[in-house]
């Protein structure tokens, strides 16, 4: 009876939450609320209405802004523009980072060297590699890949080549970050697993695809989407290379939402251009997230 008593007695003992954490976090959560947050929510809410030169809003106009977009043939070309773009960019930037990658998997002597030229692009930013690529580019044979190729091409100033021309250099810059993170991927494929294989007479073609790469599955599934979401925000090498020209070939989402602001002072379709850019990357990441167990190996 004592022992019941005294069970009847004991409280249980409720644990206090520490705000340690959050504290840790709130500076973090004030610079997002302040950088992506606030200007996420205020461009979405002013791209339903009519703004003035300096982008403040005069009036609602609801959905009108996103009707005269996608009743604009010129929207419309960069919205193909940007798909078309994308689609040059995330493939070849995604097979030259992977054989790269593939090619650098086994550690031998001076293997450093290579993998610092292969991840080089990395370490250039966007305006000065344009600078370089625009010397390269060059039209008729002063430019260095002209005078390689032996052609005269307007690489940059023809409406045939020009969307190529940029395509090439943001290729470039991307390769470095694709063969890192896949580099990372095959390397971290347990050696007892390629040995055995090897053992057992797997070549070298047969170990890459049917058990490095699948292993690394998390690596490449990440990385197909990373070259996606970069290209369409690719903005700088279009700005300094044909700066949406010739006759809008390389007119990419981006840009326009440029154009459409700074040079035209029009916030209000910058505004709802940023929005559809914005939906377009959303739906991408969750295409991602619905297929990662579908294709992605995890050990």
């Amino acid at each position: 009876m004592k022992n019941e008593t005294t069970a009847k007695r004991v409280k249980p003992i409720k644990k206090r939450g520490s705000i340690a954490p959050y504290l840790f976090l709130l500076p973090a959560m004030l610079l997002f609320a302040l950088f992506v947050f606030f200007p996420f929510v205020k461009t979405v809410l002013f791209s339903f209405t009519i703004t003035d030169a300096r982008g403040n809003p005069l009036q609602f106009v609801g959905l009108e802004n996103y009707i005269k977009l996608f009743t604009s043939s010129q929207f419309l070309n960069s919205l193909f523009r940007t798909f078309i773009f994308a689609f040059m960019v995330g493939i070849p930037t995604f097979i030259i980072g992977y054989f790269l990658a593939a090619m650098a998997t086994e550690k031998v002597k001076g293997s450093r060297i290579y993998e610092v030229l292969y991840s080089l692009p990395m370490a250039v930013a966007s305006a000065p590699a344009a600078v370089i690529w625009f010397v390269l580019l060059s039209p008729g044979k002063n430019g260095i890949v002209n005078f390689l190729l032996g052609t005269e091409i307007r690489w940059l100033l023809d409406a045939k080549y020009a969307i190529w021309g940029v395509a090439l250099v943001t290729v470039w810059l991307s390769i470095g970050a694709n063969f890192i993170f896949l580099l990372t991927g095959f390397r971290n494929v347990p050696d007892d697993i390629i040995e055995s294989a090897r053992i057992d007479g797997a070549g070298y073609f047969t170990r890459l695809f049917r058990i490095i790469t699948p292993i690394a599955s998390p690596q490449i599934f990440f990385v197909v989407f990373l070259n996606i979401v970069s290209s369409f925000q690719a903005f700088a090498q279009v700005r300094l290379l044909t700066q949406g020209g010739p006759s809008y070939t390389t007119n990419v989402l981006v840009y326009s939402i440029y154009m459409s602001a700074i040079r035209n002072s029009r916030y209000e379709t910058a505004f709802a251009q940023s929005v559809v850019l914005f939906i377009i990357i959303l739906v991408i990441t969750l295409i991602q997230f619905a297929t990662e167990d579908k294709v992605v190996y995890y050990q």
